[in-house]
């Protein structure tokens, strides 16, 4: 028998941000009208999976993006995680635009000196060996056999994702396989990551600008 437990990480839903602040870590920031349809619809596809752990980062966006799977599934509680927090960012709380005017600024050059770490936040193995600690007390917490889902953002996912595949951190931010809503699971066997897998249950109420083809072996 697989007594395997399986990781379900869960992007959040999309955030109110009319005027394109990159956010990151800051306070204040939920989820749009169509964020809380995404919400909605992911706490009806959760609703028939026998969970039996949630964890959930402690930004106010991941946490209104698992209230509708916690309700559905109340004899759970939820965990609260600072491990599967976004990260950090020295542009945090700038705006970019159209022409990416944040990173014309000078003041900003020094922290562009090296995209390989990367030195503008959080380096990305630090990041990895986080999201991993997370990952494997989530399938712990689950038991054998059992599913946990976390809530978490889109670069600590990705940085996992690649993590589990072997794969070099450095990458395009336009091309992460981690959509709005999106669910990478991992398979964690004896508190190692040993598969993963990636579902859009959401991607009809994608925007348009986030449906882009991109795909990585798994």
């Amino acid at each position: 028998m697989d007594n395997a437990s399986i990781v379900h990480v869960m992007r959040h839903g999309q955030v109110e941000n009319p005027t394109g602040v990159l956010y990151g870590r800051l306070p204040g920031f939920g989820l749009s009208a169509l964020g809380r349809e995404m919400a909605e619809r992911m706490g009806q596809y959760w609703a028939e999976v026998p969970l039996t752990h949630l964890r959930c980062s402690p930004l106010q966006r991941a946490q209104e993006t698992m209230a509708p799977t916690a309700a559905r599934h109340a004899d759970l509680t939820i965990t609260p995680d600072e491990r599967v927090i976004e990260a950090e960012n020295r542009f945090e709380g700038m705006i970019f635009g159209r022409d990416n005017a944040a990173l014309r600024d000078p003041r900003m050059f020094w922290h562009m000196r090296n995209p390989l770490r990367p030195s503008w936040g959080e380096p990305y193995a630090d990041i990895a060996a986080r999201m991993r600690a997370a990952i494997t007390d989530a399938a712990e917490a689950a038991g054998p056999g059992g599913q946990a889902l976390v809530v978490s953002h889109q670069l600590p996912i990705w940085i996992s994702h690649l993590a589990a595949l072997g794969r070099s951190f450095v990458h395009d931010p336009r091309r992460r396989r981690c959509t709005l809503c999106s669910v990478t699971s991992f398979t964690v066997r004896s508190g190692r990551i040993t598969g993963v897998s990636y579902a859009e249950p959401v991607a009809d109420l994608l925007p348009s600008t986030s449906k882009r083809k991109f795909k990585v072996g798994t």
